[in-house]
């Protein structure tokens, strides 16, 4: 399976224990999930980090080496960067578990254990991926419409990061600067300016589009897609230009959409629940 975009990855990569965020990251052909959130999902220490070091020492004691069986990983942190995180695989955060009193380690292990199995399932048969994926959006309170044009999104730009490895485009920093290409020429903004834009932090800005945005995004991503495979696009620097093309078609198609209805497609409205809006409103300024 090929992999998937950086932003997607991270948007997959969190799941949630009662109300409790977990990081994971698949590696290895495996979950692999934050030792850190785990303590504090279970809610065993005030200071989660200071638990997990203690922890450390007293599972070496009981024979089981932390060394040898966690895998320090990079995690999105609270600031968006990627910072090393302990993590472990479902098999030895069971273990890692049993070290931990709480009453709310039986049903997290149950959790643990769906959460790999239904993992298991998506490889063997990837359409269940899109089914889950539609039931969270729709947990959110997002419409079908919507929805739908969101999946078919995540599949159009699948296609394009896939002919993008093809070219030997180097994953994470040069896929980051050509879908700003792409952005800018649709847009006239970066991923930054626009996530800006709708008041966004960490926070996936397709998720943040309305129809329109994702529409013209879409066909921006499309239409680079096809430019580079017509071009026959190699390596950074060909690909970059392809996205360029591609974004500049949709930029063109937006702005004469935008004369005709009268009014501006990119707009800082944003999908953000009230809460969450006036939480953000109390956090300074970086």
């Amino acid at each position: 399976m090929a992999k998937k975009n950086k932003e997607e990855d991270q948007e997959k990569a969190m799941v949630v224990f009662q109300d409790k965020k977990i990081r994971r990251i698949w590696y290895n052909h495996e979950w692999f999930f934050s030792i850190i959130d785990v303590v504090n999902a279970l809610e065993a220490s005030t200071i989660p980090k200071r638990y997990w070091s203690d922890l450390k020492a007293k599972l070496a004691e009981e024979g089981f080496e932390p060394y040898d069986k966690i895998v320090p990983l990079k995690l999105p942190a609270e600031d968006g960067k990627l910072r090393e995180t302990d993590c472990a695989s479902t098999k030895n955060m069971f273990r890692i578990i049993q070290s931990i009193p709480s009453p709310k380690a039986e049903p997290f292990k149950q959790w643990l254990a769906q959460v790999g199995y239904e993992r298991v399932e998506e490889i063997q048969n990837p359409e269940l991926t899109q089914a889950r994926m539609k039931e969270l959006y729709k947990a959110k309170g997002y419409s079908d419409d919507w929805i739908e044009k969101r999946v078919r999104g995540i599949a159009v730009r699948q296609e394009l990061t896939d002919e993008w490895k093809k070219r030997g485009v180097k994953e994470d920093k040069e896929y980051a600067i050509l879908t700003n290409e792409i952005s800018k020429a649709t847009f006239g903004k970066t991923i930054e300016e626009y996530k800006e834009l709708k008041d966004l932090k960490r926070e996936n800005l397709r998720d943040h589009m309305s129809d329109l945005e994702l529409i013209f995004n879409m066909l921006g991503e499309r239409v680079t897609t096809e430019i580079t495979r017509t071009k026959e696009a190699k390596e950074f620097e060909a690909c970059k230009g392809a996205a360029k093309e591609g974004g500049e078609v949709a930029g063109s198609a937006r702005q004469d959409a935008e004369r005709r209805i009268g009014k501006s497609i990119i707009t800082p409205d944003n999908y953000l629940d009230e809460p969450e809006k006036e939480k953000k409103k109390r956090l300074p300024k970086l």
